[in-house]
């Protein structure tokens, strides 16, 4: 709480003295004085707010002295700062070109390798299909050109068991389309030119042995056996068996005179008068002329032109039959050697095989 303080008692109070008047004059001079007192105070005031004011300016000068050089160096490090910057953008920008050239690579390296993997992922029944095709057709091709069927039969049976390796359902119409192009190739008879080249090379090598009509050889009958009974009958004694054994020897002596005589002459029977007259000049190039017909028959056969094979096998086969012994053995060779290369040396359109090919189609196109 606060206490009031006490009043002052009037009667103990000191007595206050009288302020004692001044003059006028002496007034003015205080006044004047006092005056001159507060200008001073007031100068001296100035002058220390301006002293202080010259030291702050002076210190401010010093302080925008030591900004603008720094302002300047900052300057300085700003435009080394730009230029590297520059330098930089432009480094920058060359390698952000060289970067997109290269994106620009990969991304076609990409593109070709999306390619590529694409190409390389397709499924095993469209290789399965592709390769089954190419083989067909290359062996068609074979085929046609060798004049063989066996090209072709072996691709077929090549497929027909890759076919049965993969057991594929959904192949199962080409299987069925194999087996039955196989077996139409299989039915078609077509001629073996190699077995047929062997066999007119082989009635080339007779034709030099082969006996004429003109140069016939008488041929010898074999001596007129004794019979085995008499043969093989004991021998008796006394002038029964003398008798027999007499009548026995000269019947054998006549049998071989008989045979002897018979030998020195020949009757024969020639369609062609001329096949007889020809001389052993004649003889020689009517051979050669045999072998050049062989061999051209062998040149056109092995060339498919078998309208030209079947002429010269024709003419070989009247040249035989006309000039040469056809109770020889190797005249009979030579002649079946031609006629059974006559027989097969025939044109025969190889089947192709549609089925086949049709049903590959239809395999790939339903992948």
């Amino acid at each position: 709480m606060n206490e009031t303080p006490p009043k002052p008692d009037p009667s103990s109070a000191e007595p206050v003295l009288p302020l004692p008047v001044l003059p006028p004059k002496q007034r003015r001079n205080l006044w004047l004085m006092l005056v001159l007192a507060v200008f001073a105070l007031a100068l001296l005031a100035s002058l220390g707010i301006a002293v202080s004011s010259q030291k702050r300016v002076r210190t401010i000068e010093q302080e925008l002295a030591r900004r603008q050089q720094d302002t300047q160096g900052q300057a300085t490090e700003a435009r080394m700062l730009a230029k590297q910057a520059q330098d930089t953008a432009r480094e920058s920008a060359a390698k952000v070109a060289l970067l997109e050239a290269r994106l620009a690579e990969v991304a076609l390296q990409r593109t070709q390798l999306e390619d590529l993997i694409q190409s390389l992922s397709r499924s095993r029944d469209e290789n399965l299909v592709v390769d089954i095709e190419a083989g067909l057709r290359v062996a068609q091709q074979q085929s046609s050109i060798t004049g063989s069927a066996e090209p072709l039969v072996a691709a077929l049976k090549q497929a027909d068991e890759r076919l049965t390796r993969y057991s594929q359902p959904r192949l199962d119409g080409v299987r069925r389309a194999v087996a039955r192009d196989l077996d139409r190739v299989k039915a078609v008879g077509v001629a073996d030119i190699s077995t047929l080249t062997i066999r007119l090379d082989e009635a080339v090598r007779l034709i030099d042995d082969l006996p004429m009509l003109a140069q016939a050889t008488p041929r010898k009958e074999p001596v007129r056996a004794v019979p085995k009974a008499a043969a093989s009958a004991p021998p008796t004694s006394g002038p029964a068996s003398w008798w027999a054994s007499v009548t026995g020897g000269w019947d054998q002596a006549v049998d071989v005179a008989w045979n002897e005589v018979r030998s020195l002459v020949r009757v024969t029977t020639i369609p062609h008068p001329d096949a007889a007259l020809l001389s052993p000049d004649q003889a020689f190039f009517l051979r050669e002329n045999l072998k050049l017909r062989l061999l051209n028959a062998r040149l056109a056969l092995l060339s498919r032109q078998f309208d030209t094979t079947q002429t010269d096998l024709q003419a070989a086969q009247a040249m035989l039959d006309r000039y040469f012994d056809r109770s020889s053995r190797r005249t009979t060779v030579a002649a079946d050697l031609v006629k059974q290369v006559l027989a097969s040396a025939r044109q025969v359109a190889l089947p192709r095989p549609e089925e086949t090919l049709a049903a590959l189609a239809a395999a790939a196109a339903g992948r």
